[in-house]
């Protein structure tokens, strides 16, 4: 069967240096036929650079398509947590099967498979230089040349003792600068910053990035340096807990599992109903709510034109403040003994918003509808709105932060659905105290 056109292109950008990367974005364009075709012509180490660019669904697929024993050379030449991360993603079969195939490597994969995915362990490195304490400079610079061509990193050097315990690190550059016959722990930094092995990502992303760190080391709980996360892992980081974040603000938490090209109508719709079906139970109580005050609006018909107004910006209000207070916590802005103060502070931003608001719509519905009192029925009901609005969105995730619950899920849907029926019950109420001055 003949090369395509398109496999030829690969295969020379390969030749030509192309950042794998790049063909990982030339392969994404394949099918899955021609897929398999490729990597059969690669070698063992160019497939492992372009598969460790590709999407996990890609990575995944493409193990899949080749036979187990093509599969397990890839593998053994990808870096040693990238293959850790893609094997934790098959079913146990599968992983047995190749991890009795690929001998050497298997150990150390199986180690690393021992940790969460989400947590340091799950996501280090063991490919890292460490040197005992006690050996001069020249000796280190000697094992280091013999060490960094298996190694995933050489920024830092990471010294230990007879015991492996981490006591120190030593830059690159202060190690070439020191004279010959210093001991290594003479130069080191004694003061690292390391990570317990069971932390969880998220909070090994915020560490890596208030102190600027290329990469972080990790430790047992006697201290002992078990691997090393480096800076292009923490960026995977960043972007998975954002993209997490991101998928419960809106209320569709699962999809983030879930190939969203791949994927079947059902299933997705199947992880994104649920979120749907609150919003649509909050409708349905906002809508009795408006039943239950019908004999106000039947006096003043008027008060429905100002209902999408006061609904619409009670939701601006509650969003911004879920989004800012969840935000706030990703980041490590807000610590929990924090939670107080913010409260207080959005209590403040809230009475402000809601008169400026209540004030302006105050004014616009007096002359519009040239009714003084509507106005200030609006005005009031869209003071206490945006008021609340801004209390329900901060208090709730405070709640669930509270009780250990993730507060990105509670925001969006929940919130809003809150909102609406919380803001159309202060307007009603608002207009039927005042009715007597609307008719």
């Amino acid at each position: 069967m003949p090369i395509q056109k398109t496999i030829q292109k690969i295969i020379a950008k390969i030749k030509e240096g192309i950042h794998p990367t790049d063909l990982a974005e030339l392969v994404d364009e394949l099918n899955d036929q021609q897929r398999k075709e490729l990597f059969e012509l690669l070698s063992d180490e160019e497939a492992a650079l372009i598969i460790q660019e590709m999407d996990e669904m890609d990575q995944i697929s493409l193990i899949r398509l080749l036979t187990r024993h093509r599969a397990s050379s890839i593998l053994k030449e990808m870096a040693v947590d990238d293959a850790t991360d893609l094997l934790g993603e098959l079913s146990k079969d599968e992983v047995k099967e190749l991890l009795s195939l690929i001998e050497d490597e298997a150990e150390e994969i199986k180690g690393l498979l021992r940790y969460r995915e989400d947590t340091a362990g799950g996501i280090m490195t063991t490919e890292f230089i460490a040197l005992p304490e006690d050996i001069p400079v020249d000796e280190a610079i000697t094992r280091l040349r013999e060490l960094a061509p298996d190694t995933e990193i050489v920024y830092y050097v990471y010294v230990i003792n007879e015991q492996t315990k981490l006591t120190g690190v030593i830059s690159l550059r202060d190690l070439i600068a020191a004279a010959n016959g210093t001991l290594l722990e003479e130069i080191m930094l004694r003061n690292v910053i390391s990570v317990p092995v069971d932390m969880d990502q998220e909070e090994v992303a915020r560490l890596v990035s208030r102190y600027d760190l290329l990469a972080v080391p990790v430790v047992d709980e006697d201290q002992r340096l078990l691997g090393v996360i480096t800076v292009d892992d923490i960026i995977d980081v960043i972007e998975e807990e954002a993209t997490e974040d991101i998928y419960r603000l809106t209320g569709t938490g699962d999809v983030e599992s879930v190939d969203i090209l791949e994927a079947s109508v059902f299933s997705i719709v199947r992880k994104r109903l649920p979120w749907l079906i609150v919003c649509l139970l909050g409708g349905l109580l906002s809508g009795s709510v408006i039943g239950a005050f019908e004999h106000t609006l039947q006096a003043v018909v008027v008060l429905a034109v100002f209902i999408p107004v006061i609904m619409d910006m009670g939701g601006n209000v509650g969003t911004q403040s879920s989004t800012l207070f969840v935000r706030g916590l990703a980041t490590g802005e807000i610590k929990r003994k924090d939670t107080q103060i913010y409260f207080l502070r959005e209590v403040k931003i809230g009475i402000n918003m809601g008169l400026i608001n209540g004030l302006v719509i105050a004014v616009a519905a007096a002359l519009w509808q040239g009714i003084p009192m509507l106005g200030v029925v609006v005005g009031i009901a869209m003071f206490a709105t945006i008021f609340l609005a801004a209390l329900v969105g901060t208090l709730i995730p405070i709640i669930f932060n509270h009780y250990g619950v993730d507060p990105a899920i509670t925001s969006g849907p929940f919130v809003t659905s809150v909102k609406d029926i919380t803001g159309l019950l202060i307007y009603f109420y608002t207009a039927t105290l005042f009715m007597q001055y609307l008719i």
